[in-house]
């Protein structure tokens, strides 16, 4: 298959739109991407033609509507090269899936005064969930610090390690600065002090092909609306002895084998951890975006991200007082910045005037921005369906409001 960028952007209606009489560019893909034709339809085709609650059903509908479900979650598991799709939990999105393990985790492995580690880039999805743990168990956190470039440090990772270290959680893809973390050497380094890592993979699976039996993590997130998906719906994957060793996070219908006013018995995996009629139309939509996805392939999404950073880098560094934050040398299509004194909110509403719709503020990272020593930024995050003319677009926006200031 060529890369076909027209008939690949004809497979998004939205990105003929114009905002203000412009056309649309939207720069705003970490923090949700468009979605194609083909899942749009499958949820049309789900609500009109397969819709019927799962697994408890007799029924033709039912039946039908649970093997899509089903078929759904092995879709899943091929796509994440994991070894049994019991190994697949559908959830809400990354932050319950971290919530999750947070929840279910520390209630079984931790006690007052243990440690988990996280790194300085962490979105707060995955740094709030272990603070209420904290709040709750006494557990504490530590910090993997970075460089000026905005690369994790991993010597002075090597020494957070104590007897109490439980668990490592930590981010694949920065949602600021694009960094690419080195995942399976932070693996490597907690499996060596027998502890073990949940990796928060909402940045990185839309744009690079993951495999959890290759990456070793025990826990592995995502969000579906990241990856050309519906809302609503998300994978925690976990190793399978890990799975059956943690409590359920919920309590409801289906995750249940047997109960009683005495007792309760849960079901076996992944069923344990989805109480409730889980999102059986999100999930066969998901499933089309992940089969999307892997028709154009990995590697040309990749490419094709890679040149645009390239370029948009280039051509961004020509403006007078554009500082950039995240310069690593293994970096995702994302660029957070600031030009001048301008506030990156204005910024954002002036190049929202002109059809630009980019990302402005802390991004769920006001640590990491205590760090950068600055209150946000304007972050612009690329998509294969974008395109060199419309980082175009971007310079010229950006080189206007630098000129009204």
């Amino acid at each position: 298959m060529t890369f076909d960028i027209k008939a690949i952007r004809e497979d998004f209606p939205i990105l003929s739109h114009q905002v203000y009489n412009k056309p649309l560019v939207y720069f705003d893909n970490a923090a949700t991407t468009q979605k194609p034709r083909c899942v749009v339809e499958k949820i049309e085709n789900g609500y009109y033609n397969v819709n019927a609650n799962i697994h408890r059903g007799v029924h033709f509908l039912s039946q039908e509507a649970t093997e899509a479900h089903e078929e759904a979650r092995r879709t899943v598991q091929h796509f994440l090269n994991a070894r049994s799709s019991n190994e697949i939990v559908f959830t809400r999105g990354t932050t319950e899936s971290i919530n999750l393990v947070a929840s279910s985790f520390t209630d079984e492995c931790m006690s007052a005064g243990d440690e988990v580690i996280v790194s300085v880039m962490e979105h707060h999805s995955n740094i709030v969930p272990w603070q209420i743990q904290a709040a709750k168990k006494g557990i504490s956190l530590r910090v993997i610090p970075m460089n000026e470039k905005g690369e994790l440090l991993l010597d002075e990772y090597r020494k957070l390690f104590t007897e109490k270290t439980r668990l490592v959680a930590v981010t694949q893809v920065s949602n600021v600065l694009g960094t690419v973390n080195p995942i399976k050497e932070i693996v490597a380094i907690a499996h060596e002090h027998g502890v073990p890592v949940l990796v928060d993979g909402a940045q990185s699976t839309p744009h690079m092909k993951v495999d959890v039996q290759d990456l070793d993590a025990e826990f592995f997130v995502f969000s579906g609306h990241k990856i050309y998906g519906p809302t609503g719906i998300g994978v925690l994957y976990g190793k399978e002895e890990w799975l059956d060793k943690l409590p359920p996070y919920q309590g409801g219908g289906e995750m249940i084998a047997t109960v009683s006013f005495e007792k309760t018995v849960f079901n076996e995996l992944p069923f344990k951890f989805e109480a409730g009629t889980p999102d059986y139309i999100g999930s066969v939509a998901l499933a089309e975006a992940l089969r999307y996805v892997d028709n154009i392939g990995m590697d040309r999404i990749a490419a094709q991200e890679q040149d645009l950073l390239q370029y948009a880098t280039e051509q961004l560094k020509q403006i007078e007082g554009m500082r950039i934050f995240g310069e690593a040398a293994d970096k995702g299509a994302v660029i957070s910045f600031l030009v001048g004194n301008i506030h990156h909110y204005d910024m954002g509403m002036l190049l929202d005037h002109l059809g630009i719709a980019v990302r402005t503020g802390h991004h769920c990272a006001q640590p990491l921005m205590q760090a950068l020593g600055i209150e946000g930024t304007v972050r612009a995050s690329f998509s294969f369906y974008n395109t060199r003319e419309e980082v175009d677009v971007l310079v010229r926006g950006i080189e206007r409001v630098r000129k009204m200031f």
